[in-house]
């Protein structure tokens, strides 16, 4: 591996562009400074903003493109007018080329799946791509996914969902065989959507050699760090993702209001305020931003579009450490056999169906 990781930055991805991208780089490289940088984006725009981060400036270099796709562009309609040309496809494309080691974009999610999609290709015996975000739990943290890449799953596609998801968290959590559940309305095995239901006959009685099967989980599981994956497709996946950054969001409000409300408690606030600060930062979904897009051949992280500066370091910093522990090569590794026995357990799974019916 090189002494250097160079990452693809989509300059002009997010609801901010590149007035908060470019001082979010900035602070992945005072954590990281063996970084490089390609910046994709107007040079017009990027210059002056260099100019005020030095640091950056003097590891970076801009490919200039005037085209960048839009938050509200369909995939379609972005592989029509940004293909080829625009920030987020040149971005992508430099991975391609190996030019660049991971890509990183708080742009169009749907859009960024469908350039990677088209440009990447996926790996072989995975149909579907799948985001993976790291889920704060009381145990420390999980990997869930997918939490927002496409909707709707039958049950191999969740099964495959497990073989990812499992990968990765074996790697991250260094952990010899990590606990999967599937996300249902209860843990009864009689609950659920048939897919479901389905899958996690699958999963119950396959014989996969790099993770155990524990079973359904609901969604207080979650958080509770029951397993160390959970997956779920991805509408449903989402919605669990964007419930749980509201929720610690209005949290956050109403421990403010309560700290200002009287004089008592401003004072056990100043007393506290460092329990509290430690608090923010656990809940705080900005400090653990950033979405990996499993299945595809080569690294690409999702930032959030409304990411601050510290947002889009934290997706740097992920996909920093996707590429400087050669997780993508590990988790091949370790999916291949998964998939193989998932290939098994589906097909003996199918044929049993076929032959009660």
């Amino acid at each position: 591996m090189s002494d250097k990781v160079r990452i693809a930055l989509d300059a002009m991805g997010g609801d901010h562009g590149a007035s908060v991208i470019l001082p979010g780089a900035e602070i992945s490289l005072t954590r990281h400074p063996d970084i490089e940088y390609l910046l994709f984006g107007n040079q017009a725009l990027l210059e002056p903003l260099l100019a005020g981060l030095p640091r950056l400036k003097a590891v970076s270099k801009v490919v200039h493109t005037e085209v960048s796709i839009r938050m509200d562009d369909k995939p379609s309609q972005a592989l029509r007018r940004g293909r080829w040309k625009s920030s987020m496809w040149l971005a992508i494309d430099a991975v391609k080329k190996h030019d660049a080691d991971v890509v990183v974009s708080a742009g169009n999610t749907g859009a960024l799946m469908a350039m990677a999609r088209f440009n990447l290709k996926m790996i072989e015996g995975i149909e579907r791509p799948a985001i993976a975000a790291l889920w704060p739990t009381l145990k420390g943290e999980s990997v869930v996914l997918d939490v927002g890449a496409s909707i709707g799953a039958d049950e191999g596609h969740l099964v495959n969902l497990a073989a990812m998801g499992s990968a990765m968290a074996r790697v991250l959590f260094d952990i010899e065989r990590p606990t999967v559940g599937l996300l249902n309305i209860g843990v009864e095995e009689i609950k659920g959507l048939e897919v479901v239901r389905e899958a996690g006959r699958i999963l119950r009685e396959g014989q996969f050699p790099h993770f155990d099967y524990h079973g359904f989980v609901e969604g207080d599981d979650i958080g509770k760090g029951v397993v160390d994956v959970v997956v779920t497709e991805g509408f449903a996946g989402n919605i669990a993702l964007k419930t749980a950054e509201g929720t610690a969001r209005q949290f956050g409000q109403y421990l403010r209001s309560a700290m200002n409300r009287t004089l008592a408690a401003s004072l056990g606030y100043l007393l506290a305020r460092q329990a509290f600060r430690t608090l923010r930062d656990k809940m705080d979904p900005q400090k653990s931003n950033g979405g990996t897009f499993l299945g595809l051949n080569g690294v690409v992280i999702k930032s959030h579009g409304g990411a601050d500066a510290e947002g889009i370091a934290s997706a740097i910093d992920l996909g920093y450490d996707m590429v400087r522990y050669e997780l993508l090569a590990k988790i091949g590794e370790s999916m291949a056999r998964d998939l193989l026995a998932m290939t098994t357990a589906t097909a003996t799974a199918r044929q049993a169906s076929g032959a009660a019916s």
